[in-house]
């Protein structure tokens, strides 16, 4: 007994290693964040320079300088993905705390990145070309777009909880006994002792795309400010077909980046499921992942409380991401 014990408890170190370098991790942002922060604005300021230089070279030689440019936007796209911001917050807590195929999942990412780049084009050529506003209607613009943003983090958070909530009543729900017969059939208050309510993954009914859909929304929805400086500044020099190509590009590299962190987030919680193991009982696991799930809406619900109350036009206060 005492070595399958042992036995046991050596299979978890992946867990357990994934635990200290997470706390670890947890420690050093918290102590560094200044830092990253000053760090995060300075080199926000010079891709922003190197950014324009490329779209001159074009304007001058879109032959030559319009590879390097859509080459630069994609890596900008990745590095930029690297950084906080609210879409990492929603998707990794979406992913680790609801069951979901991988194929969906990237398909998530990929579809809220695109959407972000697909905003930034919508909101240039609708205010600065179709309404002909100045740039400064283009900056709120986007400032309160990025707030709609949030408060669909928020709405997710509370439809997550709410979910949540009613799976636990339901999960919770104390059975009622009825006398066996020999035609006994099987329903939610038999009281026959046997598992009568659906799986995690069966939970997740017809309307898990409304969930999917506010995912995305909530992640696309918030322009790019790189996008926004690209495009305001192709069509002030004359390329702006370059700027779409140019933004594009950065939704293609932050996608990637994106997808990635979907695919180690979902690894996992794939490989926290194995280690569980099948000796817990089933409604202790069921009880457990929907607690998860509802802990999952609450995170979103704060993160949007808190994104909501510290979101700032462009040009007041710090905005490196």
């Amino acid at each position: 007994m005492s070595v399958m014990r042992a036995r046991r408890g050596w299979e978890l170190w992946p867990l357990g290693l994934f635990l200290v370098v997470a706390a670890a991790g947890a420690v050093w942002l918290w102590q560094a964040w200044p830092q990253v922060m000053r760090q995060s604005i300075l080199w926000q300021r010079d891709v922003n320079q190197q950014m324009s230089g490329l779209l001159k070279a074009v304007a001058d030689n879109p032959t030559a300088a319009g590879g390097t440019l859509l080459i630069f936007s994609f890596l900008y796209g990745v590095l930029h993905a690297l950084g906080p911001g609210h879409g990492k917050i929603v998707i990794t807590t979406w992913l680790a705390t609801h069951p979901s195929k991988l194929k969906s999942s990237i398909g998530l990412t990929l579809a809220s990145s695109l959407l972000q780049g697909g905003v930034a084009i919508a909101l240039v050529v609708g205010v600065l070309m179709l309404l002909r506003l100045p740039a400064r209607d283009l900056h709120m613009s986007s400032f309160w777009l990025e707030k709609g943003s949030y408060a669909l983090v928020g709405v997710l958070g509370i439809m997550l909880c709410w979910r949540a909530l009613k799976k636990l009543r339901a999960l919770l729900r104390k059975p009622t006994f009825k006398a066996f017969t020999p035609h006994h059939v099987h329903d939610a208050n038999c009281g026959c002792g046997h598992q009568h309510l659906p799986t995690p993954g069966q939970m997740q009914g017809a309307d898990d795309w409304r969930a999917r859909l506010m995912i995305i929304l909530s992640m696309g929805m918030r322009p790019c400010s790189g996008a926004i400086m690209v495009l305001l500044f192709s069509k002030v020099i004359g390329v702006f077909s370059w700027g779409v190509a140019s933004a594009l590009a950065m939704a293609a590299g932050t996608g990637l980046t994106i997808s990635s962190l979907a695919l180690l987030v979902h690894g996992f919680r794939h490989l926290a499921v194995r280690l569980s193991g099948n000796k817990t009982p089933v409604l202790w696991r069921q009880v457990g992942w929907t607690t998860l799930a509802l802990a999952g809406g609450v995170m979103l619900l704060v993160a949007a409380v808190i994104m909501w109350l510290s979101a700032v036009p462009v040009g007041r206060g710090l905005r490196p991401f």
